[in-house]
């Protein structure tokens, strides 16, 4: 059977936070019960669509899933179960903010079958998350995480996020070291990007200020020699595991394009997808969306058919997010064409550079190349 990922995308949060650009919304109990069932809905109409494939992982994302009623998360994830073919060792994710949890809630998720929890932390100072908008303390993900573990939960991802107003190098490593000392399965840190349209960038003057370059690099290679030296494995630019929890979902997305790779299919409102050469993407009109759960066609805008081209592309810049990088032989094997032929000025300029270079047949970004590396990816897509 071919495999396939699927992604559910659960709006709602409590509050939305000042960084955020995703599709987001706080919302009361009947508008997310509505939500709920049109979203069982799509997936009752397009499982039909996917009888050849099995479904090797399922992540609830957002938003914040768990500002639902933890019975409407466990029926939908009953309800792909019973729809697809989902194989028995898939990986359930569901993200988590600790000012949603409750241990009896935790103990409701796991006798679903959600068999990972992904817990956005982000900071380990009160000051940092209150910055962010964060609804929860320090304090609240201590409990949440020793809950999580109770409800018997053995792998646990902790978000956390670099680079944030005021923060210092001190700071951050006050947070790794808090959060390695709980020894999580996987760590997953991003550096703080400002995104246009957020409240942080609208009014980015009235927030200390970010830290500056030099210290965001410092922040990123302090991440990952302390991580390094607690046996976290950097297996991708911003993410970290303890050998054999590496994330089975997010691998879907950087390996896209490899022959033995899954496609993944994106459920509910503004999800994307992506199965073989054609992408879609579901409307992010909520009432558009509710009104047409049951005819996935009219909800799906954003249709492309990717070109050879394309699809290279994609298998170069995701899979070079990998520390592995990319195989030369598998990328011939895909495209019927040299990885070298195609990309030969950009990889030769790179690996002269330092920036990139060749080990048993994988292209990889080496450290330099990591701290440079929306340039050096730039360069592969003028080809």
């Amino acid at each position: 059977m071919k495999r396939l990922g699927i992604y559910v995308h659960i709006p709602f949060c409590v509050r939305k936070c000042v960084y955020c650009d995703f599709l987001s919304f706080p919302a009361d109990e009947p508008a997310k019960r509505a939500y709920m069932a049109a979203l069982q809905e799509e997936i009752k109409a397009v499982a039909g669509d996917y009888g050849a494939y099995e479904v090797q992982t399922i992540f609830f994302g957002g938003g914040t899933p768990s500002s639902v009623a933890t019975e409407l998360l466990g029926d939908c994830l009953l309800t792909i179960q019973r729809h697809f073919h989902v194989a028995d060792d898939a990986e359930c994710t569901l993200e988590l903010n600790p000012g949603t949890a409750s241990l009896e809630g935790l103990q409701v998720l796991k006798k679903a079958g959600f068999n990972r929890l992904s817990i956005g932390l982000q900071s380990a100072d009160n000051k940092e998350l209150k910055l962010l908008g964060r609804i929860h303390t320090y304090e609240d993900f201590l409990s949440t995480y020793a809950w999580a573990r109770r409800a018997g939960f053995s792998n646990i991802n902790v978000d956390l996020m670099s680079a944030l107003p005021g923060q210092s190098l001190e700071t951050w490593q006050k947070t790794l070291q808090s959060v390695v000392e709980l020894a999580p399965e996987h760590i997953s840190a991003y550096s703080l990007i400002v995104e246009e349209g957020t409240p942080l960038f609208d009014h980015i003057s009235q927030y200390p200020p970010l830290p500056d370059e030099d210290t965001d690099r410092l922040m990123y290679h302090e991440t990952k020699r302390l991580l390094a030296e607690n046996g976290y494995l950097h297996y991708e630019i911003s993410n970290y595991a303890q050998k054999g929890f590496e994330s089975r979902h997010n691998q879907i997305y950087w390996q896209r394009g490899c022959e033995h790779i899954r496609d993944y299919l994106g459920l509910g409102l503004g999800a994307s997808s992506t199965v073989g050469n054609y992408r879609y993407r579901n409307t992010d009109d909520i009432s558009g969306y509710l009104k047409n759960g049951k005819t996935p066609d009219k909800l799906r805008r954003e249709e492309e058919h990717l070109s050879k081209q394309e699809l290279m592309e994609e298998f170069l810049i995701l899979g070079l997010r990998r520390m592995e990088g990319i195989s030369s032989a598998e990328f011939e094997h895909t495209f019927g064409v040299s990885l070298y032929d195609i990309y030969e000025e950009p990889l030769c300029k790179w690996q002269a550079a330092g920036c990139m270079d060749k080990r048993d047949g994988f292209w990889f970004l080496t450290e330099k190349g990591i701290d440079v590396s929306n340039m050096v990816l730039a360069d592969f897509m003028k080809i």
